[in-house]
């Protein structure tokens, strides 16, 4: 399987909400960017990456850096999310290699 390189990453990844807002969102975006690097290292060529963010501080540099790799990146919040919640899916596609 060396070698092998994949279409699409899907992350839904979420830490354990602990209510505290300094501690949870950077715990996020740790997350988001563990999948990024694992999307950036293992996709093919115009390759797709979904991703679960939570809206706060990081949020813009983080999709900045996905506009640097890939051609189109769209932010989403799904119509079961609850209206107060900052959780938002961004798309990424046509990865550029």
């Amino acid at each position: 399987m060396a070698g092998q390189r994949v279409d699409l990453v899907l992350s839904d990844m979420a830490p354990n909400i602990s209510g505290i807002g300094a501690v949870d969102q950077p715990r996020a975006m740790h997350l988001a960017e563990l999948a990024r690097d694992f999307a950036l290292a293992w996709s093919k060529p115009d390759a797709a990456f979904l991703v679960k963010l939570f809206m706060g501080p990081g949020f813009d540099d983080y999709v900045r850096s996905l506009r640097q790799h890939y051609q189109k990146v769209t932010v989403r919040k799904p119509k079961a999310s609850r209206g107060r919640s900052p959780e938002v899916y961004a798309l990424a596609t046509g990865l550029k290699k």
